[in-house]
């Protein structure tokens, strides 16, 4: 008789990984809130540098950081220090599932880099993807649109575009690591890139430092996004393209918006309405598409 098979081991790692990063928004709103947007971001990348530099010397990594450290520095600032910046700006302003949601779309962004930039042109569904998915963008900018300031200076419209300039950020950096690091494992990457991103961040964070003390719930909101959403994710990342390759590990894509919401639902009031989630369907479709995770039958 043979025994029941268990649950597959990385699925869990999977809702656990989507459930970080969708965890990810709500501290950087709360750290944000009172350290500000650029000593958020640069706290986040120095808390992540300090916990992976361990499991680097750990895994005996350090000379191939060392080897290729121009590079991979270099890289922090487009796939973290630019991001997490941008993200910690827009969440003063914009809810925690909008942001989430506007995130989703890094691979769209992704692939249209990787076009223009390596001439890796998609075709049939997956240009129809990058269609879906960027009209799916607009729908949901469109409401946010306003560039006028609201009472505390800010102003929806540019928190917006913070989102989408973290997105391409996102996906210049996949394609800059596809191109010059291909084949660099993984942890040297992620390491070497917080390395990087927080030598990029120490001048601003040193400038925009608060006056005022920020709280303890600040502090922890950044010390949990620092190691739980950066260090402890990228490990699972990392492990997760181990065991399902890129493609599989795409999916937390769909996943984090998920949580991101609920999490913003539950500890912060935030409201979530019909137009949104009709948008994120359509984002989430044409990202499907684009990515080739969804696939359209073709009746012969």
């Amino acid at each position: 008789m043979n025994p029941t098979p268990s649950p597959k081991p990385w699925l869990a790692e999977l809702v656990l990984l989507s459930a970080l990063w969708g965890a990810s928004f709500l501290f950087m709103r709360l750290g944000a809130a009172e350290f500000g947007a650029l000593p958020t971001a640069g706290m986040r990348v120095l808390i992540a540098s300090v916990f992976l530099f361990p499991l680097l010397l750990s895994k005996g990594l350090w000379p191939q950081l060392r080897q290729r450290r121009a590079r991979v520095l270099a890289l922090g600032m487009l796939n973290s220090g630019i991001p997490f910046a941008c993200f910690s700006f827009a969440l003063l302003s914009i809810s925690t599932g909008l942001s989430s949601i506007i995130n989703a779309t890094v691979p769209l962004f992704g692939a249209l880099v990787a076009w223009i930039w390596l001439k890796d042109r998609p075709h049939g569904v997956k240009v129809l993807g990058l269609l879906i998915g960027f009209v799916g963008v607009a729908m949901l900018s469109w409401g946010k649109a306003s560039f006028k300031p609201d009472a505390s200076g800010l102003s929806s419209g540019w928190a917006v575009v913070a989102c989408l300039v973290a997105c391409l950020c996102y996906g210049i950096s996949a394609s800059y690591t596809k191109r010059y690091l291909s084949g660099v494992p993984s942890l040297v990457i992620a390491t070497g890139s917080q390395f990087g991103a927080s030598l990029g961040l120490v001048l601003p964070t040193l400038w925009f430092w608060p006056a005022k003390t920020p709280s303890l719930t600040a502090w922890l909101a950044l010390l949990a996004v620092g190691v739980l959403c950066t260090g402890i994710a990228y490990v699972l990342y990392f492990r997760l393209i181990e065991k399902r390759g890129a493609a599989g590990a795409l999916t937390v894509t769909f996943l984090v918006p998920v949580f991101a919401v609920l999490y913003g639902v539950i500890f912060l009031n935030e409201s979530v309405t019909s137009w949104m989630l009709l948008c994120a369907a359509i984002i989430l479709c044409g990202t499907a598409l684009s990515a080739g995770v969804l696939k359209l039958r073709r009746h012969t």
